[in-house]
């Protein structure tokens, strides 16, 4: 079934003979359930475009009013007879609700976490990890086909700097553990700068790394594993999976391929001893490093060729680290100069960073905040309930407190903000519904099939409103896929619970004329939260 929003934006389009359309849900019950601006921003008769709405038959299946509000807003208000369908669909489709076929015949790829190894995870890891695991559900959900990848950073550079390290200080690999680790890198950058020959040392060992020196492959070997187990503990507690798992070293015998097709199309040139291609408006790309060893930049394109050749991915969407546009444009322009990507749509959706209110975080300089730190905080402080709640409650605060933000918008480091437990946050969504499910547990019948009935057809404003955000689900999670923006479903959610809050408080639900009806609002409410927590990764407990 089409959306109400698609059928409106496709009827607004012919109306307007406007291809960019936006609607809007107006927060006030007398602005209608949806408004567009179109008239305004395009310079048209806002009349003559609602006269002409007037007469779509497809409008006329769901909308019971349309009026035009000065300067040139178009407001729609749906019918009470949709809304009621609506509510009732809920109850019947359940966990299926507000899914559709946009994405149907579809395949994405979703590129999320992809931490570098032998480091602890920090809390700036969170974005990727669980906006991507969002975003794979919102995909999943709206129809499409979903591929996630995590995209582990386990060569370059970097890691010659450990492998120089272990070598130097004659340190075991296998006694290593992931602190030790990153006080080893830490204590590398450190030295590095009053002795940039430092630098020299690790590029050297990662050159053997690529040549296939034993020591090298061993120790790489080592450390990966054991950094793996302890991301495994993360993702296990997160409630994150991945269908693949590939290191960047997974594509170190498909570089030369990539290298022979930049040759091939005669885009590599040399540049001071290094391999490259130039770019339009921007630095040029480097395959091939002076020394002769690969760059991220050609892993990259390895990666994409690996991915179209492997699933035939419609898009590719990368949930990296704003401080990575750069680069992602670079190796977007260079995909599409080698004719990588014919068919295939690259997006990088760009998060911004959790930093210090001082500036950012580096592990580099040790200056991060661990991640299970900040998790293992945000269990305790819910500890006034079991374990098992207390765990769902703390990792609902500290998911939603991430997942609310727009993904653009940076986040400054704040202990007390990330655990709230009040307001809008993940606890006040799973205390709404611990709340309807202590409603619904009341009935002596556990199996009653709810519905919202006819005979309340002169409905209070708080029913009214629940029906009007009942309809709105399935447009909202379009949305969110289509601006790949989980903050959207955050702030419908929230809506929601405070809607079926307000109505809670000033109605009673139980043994009145009404009762039926009120019940049949009570779930729909709380199937719709369920499946809005679902995607967003949050554990929904039975009771608070």
């Amino acid at each position: 079934m089409q959306t109400v929003t698609a059928s409106l934006i496709e009827a607004i389009k012919k109306a307007s003979g406007q291809k960019d359309i936006r609607l809007e849900a107006p927060q006030l019950n007398e602005h209608g359930d949806y408004s567009s601006n179109i008239a305004l921003t395009a310079g048209l008769n806002a009349q003559e475009i609602a006269d002409q709405l007037s007469k779509n038959s497809t409008l006329k299946q769901f909308v019971s009013k349309i009026e035009v509000v000065k300067p040139g807003f178009i407001n729609f208000f749906l019918s009470q007879e949709y809304l009621l369908q609506a509510a009732n669909e809920v109850l019947e489709q359940k966990n299926k609700y507000g899914s559709s076929k946009l994405g149907e015949n579809k395949t994405v790829l979703v590129e999320y976490s992809s931490p570098n190894i032998a480091k602890r995870f920090a809390i700036g890891h969170l974005r990727s990890t669980i906006i991507g695991q969002a975003l794979y559900n919102l995909y999943k959900f709206s129809g499409y086909k979903v591929v996630s990848e995590n995209h582990l950073g386990d060569w370059g550079t970097q890691f010659g700097t450990l492998l120089y390290q272990i070598t130097n200080q004659n340190i075991k690999p296998d006694k290593l553990d992931l602190d030790k680790l990153e006080e080893l890198y830490v204590d590398f950058n450190q030295k590095a700068q009053g002795d940039l020959k430092l630098w020299d040392e690790a590029k050297a060992w990662f050159k053997k790394l690529e040549e296939g020196d034993d020591q090298a492959r061993k120790i790489w070997a080592e450390v990966r594993e054991s950094s793996l187990k302890e991301f495994e503990k993360i993702y296990r507690l997160l409630g994150v999976h991945f269908d693949n798992m590939h290191g960047e070293s997974f594509y170190e015998d498909k570089i030369p391929e990539i290298i022979q097709m930049a040759k091939t199309k005669k885009l590599a040139k040399e540049s001071q001893g290094a391999l490259i291609v130039e770019l339009k408006n921007m630095p040029p790309g480097i395959l091939v490093k002076s020394d002769g060893t690969s760059t991220y930049f050609t892993r990259d394109l390895a990666a994409i060729a690996f991915r179209v050749k492997s699933w035939k991915p419609d898009e590719i969407i990368y949930e990296v680290g704003s401080d990575q546009i750069l680069h992602f444009r670079q190796v977007f322009a260079a995909a599409k100069l080698l004719g990588i990507t014919k068919d295939t749509k690259l997006t990088h959706v760009a998060h911004g960073l959790i930093r210090f209110e001082d500036g950012k975080m580096s592990t580099r300089k040790g200056k991060t905040v661990k991640l299970e730190e900040v998790l293992e905080k945000a269990i305790e402080k819910a500890g006034k309930f079991n374990s098992k709640v207390a765990e769902d409650v703390g990792l609902g605060a500290v998911k939603y407190f991430d997942l609310m933000h727009s993904p653009t918008s940076d986040i400054v480091f704040d202990w007390e903000k990330i655990f709230v437990l009040e307001g809008n946050s993940g606890p006040y969504l799973q205390y709404t519904l611990a709340r309807i499910w202590s409603v619904l547990a009341k009935l002596k019948t556990q199996n009653s099939k709810f519905k919202v009935a006819a005979e309340n057809l002169k409905l209070n404003e708080e029913e009214f409103s629940l029906l009007r955000s009942f309809a709105q689900f399935q447009g909202v999670i379009s949305s969110a896929v289509k601006n790949y923006s989980p903050n959207l479903l955050c702030n419908y959610l929230f809506d929601l619970a405070q809607k079926y809050n307000a109505f809670y408080a000033k109605h009673q639900i139980l043994n009145t004329q009404y009762q039926d009806s009120r019940l049949a609002l009570t779930a729909a409410t709380g199937q719709i939260l369920i499946n809005g927590l679902t995607i967003l990764g949050i554990q929904a407990p039975s009771e608070m």
